[in-house]
């Protein structure tokens, strides 16, 4: 799903608000989390997950096409780590879908 569908599926589920205050809650939700992860900190939302930056030490690594080294510098990477809730609705949907798909076979 793009944030384009989401903010149509939001839409038909939340009819007494106008699509364009449904944009811009989404925006500025992905803009906040944007700059959270920016600052370094960690977002954690109870029953969805959390997200938070894993550092990679600068290393050496090597240029494929010429075996040449090459230093790579300090790199921080977002991690997301599902939450219980989630995980588990999650592995009900892919069992059932599992279970339709072989029923339809």
């Amino acid at each position: 799903m793009i944030r384009s569908e989401l903010i149509t599926v939001l839409a038909l589920h939340q009819r007494h608000l106008a699509s364009e205050d449904i944009d811009l809650a989404v925006k500025a939700l992905i803009n906040l989390l944007r700059e959270t992860l920016a600052a370094g900190e960690r977002i954690e939302i109870r029953g969805f997950g959390s997200f938070d930056l894993r550092h990679y030490p600068p290393r050496v690594g090597r240029n494929p096409k010429t075996g040449e080294s090459v230093t790579l510098p300090v790199r921080h990477r977002v991690h997301f780590k599902p939450g219980k809730e989630l995980r588990e609705r999650v592995d009900t949907g892919m069992a059932d879908n599992a279970d339709n798909g072989a029923a339809n076979d």
